[in-house]
């Protein structure tokens, strides 16, 4: 690394490389150790997180908007994708709170906290035969038309199944389609029955009132109890209690 002439030392070839490299990495560990200051006292970096398509267009944009208001700097990393598809990222670290239905039973390495709960209704387009029933329906009238439902490995399919199944009732002629706005769309258009939340409905669609049967889902967010949460996260975690709290 070194040659001495006389009294004097100086860097070989090689000790010059080393000098270089080193300076380098000590130029990053002290931009680490910036950072990490920094981020102890508060400063808000990066959110990851995934929601599904259905809490994104009607929950959480105020949420967002909060967050990106205090804290502008912040980059905000958000991906919509089907629940399931959203936890198996979450488990893979990929991201850090997703935001879905609560699936039951919950992967014991998540943790859960409901926000919202939504009336499921039961719905066909306003001229469908059933739609013109005086008083209930009863839930073997339905499958006499065909169900237009998400997804089976999604909670809400299941929320049906398990429904039909209780009252040993076979779920048939079934049209599964990937997205609760699509759902709606076909329903609108007379092609089935569907079970959709109340916040969807519009005059497009009539609510059946089917007899012995009132059903719900719960929304809300899922972390990685394994995982330290971020300071962002604690942010965004915080403007949500305030708003459930509100609320």
């Amino acid at each position: 690394m070194f040659d001495r002439i006389g009294r004097d030392v100086y860097l070989t070839e090689a000790g010059e490389l080393l000098r270089l490299r080193a300076r380098a990495v000590i130029d990053e560990l002290r931009d680490i150790q910036t950072s990490v200051s920094q981020l102890n006292n508060r400063d808000i970096r990066q959110l990851s997180m995934a929601s599904s398509h259905h809490i994104g267009l009607h929950y959480l944009g105020p949420l967002l908007k909060a967050f990106v208001d205090q804290n502008p700097l912040a980059q905000l990393d958000l991906r919509f994708m089907e629940s399931e598809l959203a936890i198996a990222s979450l488990l893979k670290r990929e991201v850090e709170l997703v935001f879905t239905t609560i699936p039951s039973p919950l992967n014991n390495l998540l943790d859960a906290q409901v926000i919202w709960r939504d009336q499921l209704k039961f719905v066909v387009a306003p001229d469908h035969p059933l739609a013109r029933r005086q008083g209930t329906v009863r839930l073997n009238e339905l499958t006499q038309t065909t169900a237009i439902l998400p997804d089976p490995q999604t909670t809400t399919y299941q929320i049906i199944e398990q429904t039909f199944q209780r009252h040993h009732i076979p779920l048939k002629r079934v049209l599964n389609v990937n997205y609760l706005e699509t759902i709606r769309a076909l329903v609108a258009n007379g092609l089935g029955w569907s079970l959709l939340p109340a916040t969807m409905i519009d005059d497009s669609l009539a609510i059946l009132s089917v007899d012995k049967v009132e059903l719900t889902r719960n929304l809300g967010i899922i972390w990685h109890r394994q995982r330290t949460i971020s300071r962002a996260a604690e942010v965004f975690m915080t403007l949500l209690a305030q708003a459930t709290a509100a609320r």
